[in-house]
């Protein structure tokens, strides 16, 4: 070969491998280590599987793919022993490699070489493989001829973070049928999930036949009627529909063994000694009251729960034998959060059990309870995780903690040398809303965001090296109460879950939410061809308010403009492409939306801007709002735009607790008043009231006040109170306070009973 010829295939190699490098495969999560090598493998007729016998070990992995991969996709590949040479997939078992998790994948233009030391290695090296083939190698249909089909030459060294890496499912508040089951199982292995926990018992329903019990079939399965809209909506309302289900005993062991032969464990949850209501319905001489009860219709926490009697440790222990001989791992979770005490507190035997254990208080007989449930799991050869509640009154001696209410429940367990499993609602509660457009369809509240789940580190920073080993990885929780199809958990479940797919996987130093955004975007046509009903929110337009004021925008798909229109017309292909903030000097109806070409990919952003004499000047408060409601700042008091009418967790609603708002502006110079005006949220369910009173006081020199508005004895019609006060005439200042005086202590009967009752805002205006 001339030298010119081998500079130009140097070149050829040389511009593939600075493309590979600029466009990786979208691989999610992201190996530990990854390097592209230029050219490709092509699948063919030909193409075997090579499995020699000292690597007989491999060979579920191997069957696994042919089975349920290529012959789902038209592909009929065999497994031999002797090597052809080429054309090939060959697996290697190399016990030097000291996690069963981890794998080597090399691909060159001729062979595919697998390596690792258990069958799991293997599989997650297939799930690997798989990614870097064509998306529609997914589709259950293919038009073109898939043996055509090519994967990058790659080398890769892989091996997780964390030996827990998991996904829940809550089946108690809405059921979910066995295929759709198997589905989310399905798109958790491709993305080398482990752990998939099952939540199949709660109060509004029981969802696993127990044969010893047929009642909790026949009765707790099944409640009367479900909340319609949010729990905070008043009056409350049912849709007058029985609704239930249960998975039978056979089912249950087709799903574990699928998971099994997926490399996932599932780990059963049978809630105790709270969140029993159904069980009771069933049951009733369970409890600590006679009764009678019924599964619960709406979502919360009830007060009657497991009585602590023997009776009652009876029926637990065989339903749990029941539990275990269907389920083969090692953990049950048997819940343990959100037991209210107040039965307990009245309840003869219950309080005798206590004197007689020498227990501390109810707390003591609620670790007596858990202590007693692990004896005799532990006897059985397993292990138990509960939420982060069993700390209270002293921790089982080998309980695993799942810490759900922030991280502080997993630091004081990891610091006693416990196990134990993130999971803090701030970033792994995948049932809160993930944008702040108002089109998105009904949560629970709170607002996550992609990125912030993918910015979750899961040791947290508090703990020792010593003590960080006692973390076992992280988990994503699915809450249904909002959640009534199997749609609906895909779009809230995804493609979050794959941000924690890679926090738990991928080592620290290669993650990077640029990056991630960048795979996931090229990843979405795979989900796609999965048939799954993901959200778009990579996709939405994020909005910032400038001083000025000007309106920035961004959006995280890699490849999308945003075009925009100011004149309340829908923005099209030809519309202003964005590039820089856009300055707001009167009032605008604002209009965007992300294209890729010539297509709209993303919702519309729809924005009103209508300025007022305090736009863009910052007031001083006396007391800053809760942090986690604080999301625009005190500027979003005077941007001029308002919050959602429907949410109060979007940058526009500032919220307080236990404080009242008082809040100055300074104009400038003595301007002339004639109005106040504001916005407050009102939603008892949720523990916000409007405020008591509202006063306006105006100043010449910022010393010396006189009021010159006021409104009181405020009562909102609905979620939002709007008020307008009327200054005194000839009211004149330069300085302004706006003093907001909170409802106080929420009054018996109300949810939040006892507790200070939230304070929302939204813009201040002045005329």
């Amino acid at each position: 070969m001339n030298k010119h010829n081998l500079f130009t295939l140097a070149l050829i190699f040389f511009g593939w491998h600075i493309a590979a490098q600029n466009n990786p495969p979208a691989l999610i999560p992201l190996p530990a280590q990854l390097e592209y090598c230029g050219g490709h493998f092509s699948f063919s007729e030909s193409t075997r599987v090579l499995l020699r016998p000292a690597s007989q070990e491999l060979m579920p992995a191997a069957t696994y793919w042919l089975s349920h991969c290529f012959r789902r996709a038209g592909m009929e590949l065999y497994i031999i022993e002797n090597d052809p040479g080429q054309d090939v997939i060959e697996l290697v078992l190399d016990k030097k490699l000291p996690n069963p998790e981890a794998y080597r994948l090399q691909v060159d233009a001729n062979k595919i070489v697998i390596t690792a030391s258990a069958p799991a290695g293997a599989f997650y090296a297939f799930q690997t493989l798989r990614q870097l083939l064509p998306a529609d190698f997914e589709s259950s249909i293919h038009s073109g001829n898939v043996f055509k089909s090519q994967v990058p030459c790659v080398r890769i060294d892989d091996a997780p973070r964390f030996p827990y890496r998991g996904m829940h499912l809550d089946v108690g508040r809405h059921f979910f049928p066995v295929e759709f089951i198997k589905k989310y199982i399905d798109v958790l292995a491709l993305h080398k999930f482990n752990r998939f926990h099952w939540h199949l018992t709660e109060d509004q329903g029981w969802r696993i036949e127990i044969k010893q019990y047929p009642k909790l079939q026949e009765v707790a399965a099944w409640r009367k009627e479900t909340l319609i809209g949010h729990y905070s909506d008043q009056p409350h309302r049912f849709d007058g529909q029985r609704y239930g289900g249960f998975y039978t005993q056979d089912e249950i062991r087709e799903v574990v063994r699928y998971a099994a032969e997926r490399h996932i464990t599932i780990v059963p949850e049978i809630e105790l000694p709270g969140h029993s209501l159904a069980a009771l319905s069933a049951y009733p001489e369970l409890a600590c009251t006679p009764g009678p009860f019924e599964a619960a219709t709406k979502w919360g926490v009830f007060e009657d729960v497991y009585c602590p009697k023997e009776e009652t440790f009876t029926f637990l222990e065989n339903v749990l034998t029941e539990v275990m001989g269907l389920f083969p791992g090692e953990y049950i979770h048997i819940g343990g959060d959100e037991c209210p005490k107040d039965r307990w507190k009245t309840c003869p035997s219950c309080q005798a059990l206590i004197q007689k254990e020498g227990l501390k208080d109810e707390h003591g007989l609620q670790s007596y309870f858990i202590r007693r449930i692990e004896r005799f799991l532990n006897s059985k050869g397993r292990q138990i995780i509960g939420w982060d509640e069993i700390l209270e009154g002293g921790l089982a001696p080998n309980a695993t903690v799942m810490s759900w209410r922030g991280i502080e429940g997993g630091i004081a367990a990891a610091r006693q040398g416990h196990k134990v499993i993130m999971t803090p609602t701030s970033h792994c509660y995948l049932d809160y809303y993930q944008t702040n457009n108002t089109n998105e369809p009904l949560a629970i509240g709170g607002f996550l965001p992609l990125e912030k789940v993918y910015s979750y580190d899961p040791v947290p920073e508090e703990l020792t090296p010593q003590e960080a080993r006692y973390i076992l990885g992280a988990q994503g929780n699915v809450w249904t109460e909002y959640m009534r199809t199997s749609e609906q958990v895909e779009y809230m479940a995804f493609p979050r879950a794959l941000a924690i797919a890679e926090l738990t996987w991928t080592p620290k130093s290669k993650k990077n939410f640029e990056d991630f955004s960048t795979r996931l975007a090229r990843h979405f046509p795979r989900l796609d061809n999965l048939g799954l009903q993901y959200s778009k929110a990579l996709f939405c337009i994020r909005a910032q308010v400038q001083t000025g004021p000007a309106l920035a925008l961004s959006t995280l798909h890699p490849e999308g403009v945003i075009r925009y229109t100011t004149d309340g017309s829908h923005p099209a292909a030809q519309s202003q492409l964005y590039n820089n903030p856009v300055v707001l000097n009167q009032s605008t109806q604002f209009l965007a939306a992300v294209f890729v070409q010539q297509n709209a990919v993303s919702p519309l952003f729809s924005l009103r801007f209508e300025p007022h004499l305090a736009t863009g000047i910052v007031p001083d408060l006396s007391s800053l709002p809760h942090s986690s409601y604080n999301l625009g700042g005190p500027q979003a008091l005077t941007n001029g735009i308002s919050g959602s009418d429907s949410r109060y967790n979007d940058a526009e609603w500032l919220g307080w607790s236990g404080k009242d708002m008082e809040a100055v502006f300074d104009l400038g110079s003595v301007k002339s008043l004639s109005e106040f005006s504001t916005r407050f949220f009102h939603s008892p369910g949720e523990w916000i009231h409007a405020p008591q009173s509202v006063e306006i006081w105006a100043s010449a020199d910022g010393k010396k006040y006189r009021q010159a508005g006021k409104a009181e004895s405020l009562k909102a019609g609905g979620k939002l109170l709007p008020i307008s006060i009327s200054l005194k005439k000839n009211t004149k200042a330069r300085y302004v306070k706006v003093l907001v005086k909170r409802h106080g202590i929420i009054g018996q009967g109300l949810p939040g009973e006892g507790h200070e009752a939230w304070l929302f805002v939204d813009e201040l205006r002045l005329r």
